[in-house]
Formats: C-alpha cells, structure tokens, sequence
C-alpha cells in the first residue's frame, strides 16, 4: 500500500463518503492498488500459464472500485480484508464468463465428487488414490493425469463450496439475499455457523497433507511454491495435493446439502 499518512487516508475517507469527491475516490484506489496486484499474484498461480497475470489485475480493479464505493468505514471492518474478498470475485467472475475450463473437464471434476463420495460412504474412511482411479475405471498414471487438469477448476472461495459450482444448475445461494444490509440477519447467522460448522468438520477428515495444504495455502498465505519447499516436495505435486482437498471438500458439503454431484 502507498505510504500514506492515516490522517490522509482517513480524509479521503471522509470526502468521498460524505462529498462523492472524484479526487478522494481517485486517492482510495492508488492507495489500495497493490491489494489487487497480490490477490492477482495467488490466484495465477493455481491457473493456466495461458492465462496472463495482467488480465487478472485488470479484472481486479474493478472489484477494488466495488469495494471502494461499497465500503462503510463506520462499520469497523478492516478494509483490506473486505477488498481482498470483492477482488478476488470480480476476478473469478471475469474468469467464468470467459469460460476458460472445458465442460469436459468440470464434468470429470463432479465425476471425481460422486466416485469420492460412493466409495467414502461404501468403505467408511477416506478413499486411496488407487481406489478412486479404480471407481473411475482409469489407471493411476490417468488419474493423476486427471488431477493436473482438475486442478484449473479449484479456484474457489470456500463459500462457494456451500453455494455449488458455477455451471450447476441446481446451485444455490443461502446468504444471497438479505432485505436489509445493516440488519443482523438470524437467518445468515446460523446458516455462516453451521457452514464454518461442516467445513471445519470436513477439513478435519482430510488425509494429513491435505490438511496441511489447505491451512498453509487459505489460512498462512503461502503459495504452491513454498508449501512445496515446507513439505519437501514438488509444486505439481503440491498443485495435485490441493485439487484433491478441494475435491474432497466439495464432495463433503454437497452431500451434507442432500445430493450427490451429477456425472
């Protein structure tokens, strides 16, 4: 963030919240702007190489104007946390709406949550490797194969392992409407619960690597690169380790909403 002085951040604040002031707004977005450029820098790394990182900053900026005029510094929330959040939709939103991922390989990534799914209620304790190649009729060297184009479809938020992938028909969205926005909603209260509730239950059945990716990767901020120097591993095999967590997640949270994925 620019060095700016906390009397001049919160004077632009002031004026463009209480004045519409274009200079003001102006000021707020080169001050933010480095935020976009970070939360650009993680998701490229899970994406295609086709993918140009200064696209994905582009697209963030306009998250960043989003959560800008949004914003409501008398609610105590820490900006940047707020922002990181709408950048990086606006960036997987431009991400969906080129339709980067083949359906094939979406197909084959609910294919992967049903055969999970089947074999953890069938075998009572996480599924192997070998056992879900085998659900799925490939061999292993396929199934890994499968992982590494997989792995272009798990750049998710976890609230959207609640809400469903993006091109599910039946995808829903509990938090999506609340009548009044400065109201305490009961109903998002326990529905935020009871989601952190099946997560944090989900996340503690996966296989301990898995766990460890997933803390390091959403909760420490690492990248693929330096949880892969952590584990003493590859950052493809990193690359696998997280698709499969995400994979696994996934598969949980749907089948405690009722359905098993579609293949």
């Amino acid at each position: 963030m620019r060095p700016e002085s906390m009397s001049s951040l919160s004077s632009a604040w002031t004026n463009f919240k209480q004045n519409a002031d274009p200079q003001a707004r102006e000021s707020l977005i080169l001050n933010y702007s480095p935020l976009v450029k970070y939360v650009a820098g993680r998701l490229s790394s899970s994406l295609p190489q086709t993918v140009d990182t200064a696209d994905l900053i582009s697209y963030g900026v306009f998250g960043l104007i989003d959560a800008i005029e949004k914003f409501d510094p008398e609610r105590g929330i820490k900006f940047e946390t707020y922002a990181i959040a709408r950048i990086k939709g606006a960036i997987i939103d431009e991400l969906r709406a080129m339709d980067w991922v083949p359906r094939s390989v979406r197909a084959r990534a609910r294919e992967f949550e049903a055969c999970y799914i089947r074999l953890e209620n069938l075998l009572k304790r996480v599924p192997s490797d070998a056992e879900i190649a085998t659900e799925m009729g490939v061999s292993l060297k396929e199934y890994h194969g499968l992982l590494s184009k997989l792995s272009y479809t798990s750049v998710i938020s976890f609230e959207e392992l609640w809400t469903g992938a993006p091109d599910r028909e039946d995808k829903q969205d509990p938090l999506g409407s609340i009548a009044d926005v400065n109201a305490e909603d009961p109903v998002r209260v326990f529905e935020s619960a009871e989601l952190k509730r099946i997560l944090a239950s989900a996340i503690e059945r996966l296989p301990d690597r898995e766990k460890t990716v997933i803390a390091l990767y959403y909760y420490e901020g690492l990248t693929l690169k330096e949880i892969g120097a952590v584990l003493g591993v590859t950052e493809s095999r990193v690359s696998q380790l997280h698709t499969k967590a995400v994979l696994r997640l996934r598969a949980r949270l749907h089948a405690a909403q009722g359905f098993i994925p579609a293949v």
